[in-house]
């Protein structure tokens, strides 16, 4: 398996690298052939740190050059869907970073570029240690018309960007995963903060899912912590997930299953994690095994863009400062 990736800035370096290095020493025949960034000082950084052969400025160069089995993306959100669109128009399976696309209508431009390409997007919460834990808990526990409700909790520190959902698309995206439906419909509520900025606001969301589960998701980019938390509501079984996301409060984070009154299991981070780092427990390193092993095997990569549509039409909402969604 030949390896390119496009894109060395700070995301890159503290999530995907690590993730590649780690793939590649615990699979042998991997190869990390090039790395590629405009600034060339980033690039040969990020080659020298990660164990990459090469590194390049010019991604068409690259890609001519190495012909790789697989490419990653991690670029800025504006700039995703044109270089994604070129990269599957060259023909190469692709793992792009979230959100894929600013709208639905620049992932309807990357599905059709993509065609039969495989290629994932990087919700890297579905394959955090924890949540695949609370994913099988939930399968074994809990059958499907039985599950209630999902409530999702993301807090940061200091974040004053005017535009949170591109971060707030990973909850949004981890609620359809846990509750197993696309949303229905969605009431918006937008906090304004204005001591925090322009557009700086906590934004609330009361959801029914297509399934009939209902859910309630906040997001609070200026709080005192941060956090992931989901709690998860079915006849006579509750679950509580802290996932460890940058070893922050809840590090390395725990799942606790409540079965009629009594805690029946709880499962802390390090137990189902190794080693003990922030891109194995927020999912990074697993999305890379999820995506290389489905290559591997001739699978189709999960979520793919069209699956992570929906995620993409509520966070657009989001941006777009609407009141009410309907699918």
């Amino acid at each position: 398996m030949r390896l390119a990736t496009v894109g060395c800035g700070e995301h890159a370096t503290g999530s995907h690298g690590p993730s590649l290095a780690l793939y590649a020493a615990r699979h042998p025949g991997t190869e990390l052939l090039a790395c590629c960034d405009l600034d060339p000082g980033k690039a040969e950084r990020y080659r020298a740190r990660f164990g990459f052969a090469r590194a390049y400025t010019d991604m068409r160069r690259m890609l001519d050059t190495e012909r790789p089995d697989a490419v990653s993306l991690v670029a800025p959100v504006e700039l995703t869907c044109a270089l994604a669109c070129s990269i599957f128009e060259w023909g190469f399976p692709l793992l792009v970073e979230k959100p894929p696309g600013r709208t639905v209508a620049e992932v309807d431009r990357m599905i059709a570029a993509a065609g039969g390409i495989a290629h994932q997007v990087a919700f890297n919460r579905r394959y955090a240690p924890l949540m695949q834990a609370l994913k099988r808990e939930l399968d074994a526990h809990v059958a499907p018309a039985e599950l209630q409700h999902v409530r999702y909790e993301m807090t940061r520190v200091d974040r004053r960007e005017a535009d949170f959902s591109t971060t707030a698309i990973h909850g949004i995206d981890a609620v359809r995963h846990l509750a197993g439906s696309d949303y229905a419909g969605i009431r918006f509520r937008y906090q304004a903060l204005p001591g925090g900025g322009p557009g700086v606001a906590n934004v609330f969301l009361d959801a029914v899912m297509a399934s009939g589960v209902t859910a309630h998701l906040a997001f609070c980019p200026v709080a005192g912590a941060v956090v992931e938390r989901a709690a998860v509501h079915a006849r006579d079984h509750t679950f509580y997930l802290y996932l460890p996301m940058w070893d922050a409060l809840d590090a390395p984070g725990r799942l606790q299953h409540v079965d009629k009154g009594q805690l029946s299991r709880e499962v802390k981070g390090d137990e189902v994690a190794d080693p003990l780092d922030s891109f194995v427990h927020g999912g990074f390193y697993g999305q890379y095994v999820a995506f290389l092993d489905a290559l591997r095997a001739g699978r189709p990569p999960t979520p793919s863009l069209k699956e992570a549509r929906p995620s993409v039409a509520v966070a657009q909402s989001i941006r777009d400062q609407k009141n009410e969604y309907r699918a």
